[in-house]
């Protein structure tokens, strides 16, 4: 945007190491604004004001942003500091598992979200048909770029021939991994929304009867946020074929002495880490929900299995520990659909022409 776009750019987000290393990476100026992840009217207030009280002095010509909190209280103060595009993309909807009044809460606060917004961004064809089922808006506000994904994936730095096999060699030994076990690797937050509870107890049947089966964790745990149930956290800390390494900077030496991806999660937007997955030629095992079944096509470059089903899951799990042959083919298919459709400079390109495109129109 910046470079090729002749935009000025500034990132927000609460404070931290992240906000100075993208400022650092990406050469553009960095405010920190504390947004909290829970439902907090008065600290979401302070941050509304922080905003407004930003936009009113930077005045920007356009405002986009990204998740559920940042979209309310970046449209809100958008919206009261006058700026004129006001975009909000939708990466995950992660009010569709709450029931009750707290749903009743979080749907109103969505619709508000994009009744404040100019244009609204699903980021796959699946969240642009939820949210116009759930009413959350109208299609005169809603588009979804491109093939979807917010960002797209850097396929020059997800390739697997970076990884050299002496690294490979080098990262089994150290987590003791011998050469000849079957690696499943799971990479993100180790969290009940991700299917972790299933993917332990699916797991803990394979182990059973093959001992060579390792189960790479590659993520943090969240107990305060999403907690797992006390028994996937007693297999977890039980079976010596679970190796949880905590959340990694580069996840790429972990994909690529993996031999499946496993993927069962609840709920995604468009979700990053199966298109690196599939970048990297791993043959990846994904939930039959939006973002997942638009990147994996059953069968082909990867295995469809349905949203919360642990017994599909060690079913298509055991099935690919048994057909090298099957596993191989869907590998091989798995990184070409990736280039084709999500190389991120494709993506970054058709967000820009998106902006260039609503100036323009006004």
């Amino acid at each position: 945007m910046s470079e090729n776009g002749g935009f000025e750019v500034i990132g927000i987000s609460s404070a931290g190491e992240a906000l100075e290393t993208v400022g650092q990476q990406e050469n553009v100026r960095t405010i920190a604004v504390e947004m909290t992840r829970t439902i907090s009217p008065l600290k979401d207030l302070q941050s509304v004001w922080k905003l407004y009280r930003i936009f009113r002095k930077e005045k920007p010509l356009i405002v986009h942003t990204h998740t559920p909190k940042a979209g309310t209280v970046g449209m809100l103060a958008g919206w009261l500091a006058g700026v004129p595009y006001r975009l909000h993309t939708v990466a995950g909807l992660p009010l569709l598992l709450a029931t009750g009044k707290k749903r009743k809460l979080l749907d109103f606060v969505e619709k508000m979200t994009y009744r404040w917004a100019t244009m609204v961004y699903p980021n796959s064809n699946g969240l642009y048909d939820i949210i116009l089922e759930n009413r959350y808006t109208t299609k005169s506000k809603l588009k979804v770029l491109g093939k979807g994904s917010s960002n797209g994936i850097d396929t020059r730095f997800f390739d697997p021939a970076l990884i050299p096999d002496s690294e490979k060699q080098e990262l089994r030994a150290s987590l003791g991994i011998q050469p000849d076990d079957f690696v499943y690797v799971f990479v993100g937050r180790v969290v009940k929304d991700k299917g972790i509870n299933e993917l332990i107890a699916a797991f803990d049947r394979i182990h059973q009867h093959h001992p060579n089966a390792k189960l790479i964790l590659v993520g943090s745990f969240e107990r305060n946020l999403d907690p797992l149930t006390p028994d996937t956290e007693r297999i977890i800390d039980t079976n010596p074929g679970i190796i949880a390494v905590g959340q990694k900077k580069d996840v790429r030496p972990f994909f690529a002495v993996a031999d499946v991806f496993t993927f069962p999660s609840y709920r995604e937007g468009f979700p990053n880490v199966l298109m690196q997955s599939c970048a990297m030629g791993v043959a990846s095992i994904a939930t039959d929900i939006n973002g997942c079944n638009e990147i994996v096509e059953d069968g082909f470059n990867g295995v469809i299995i349905p949203s919360q089903n642990q017994e599909k899951l060690y079913e298509q799990m055991l099935y690919l520990y048994e057909h090298p042959e099957i596993r191989k083919r869907i590998a091989q298919n798995s990184r070409p659909r990736i280039v084709e459709n999500y190389e991120r400079e494709y993506v970054q390109n058709e967000i820009l022409k998106e902006y260039r495109s609503l100036i323009k129109e006004n």
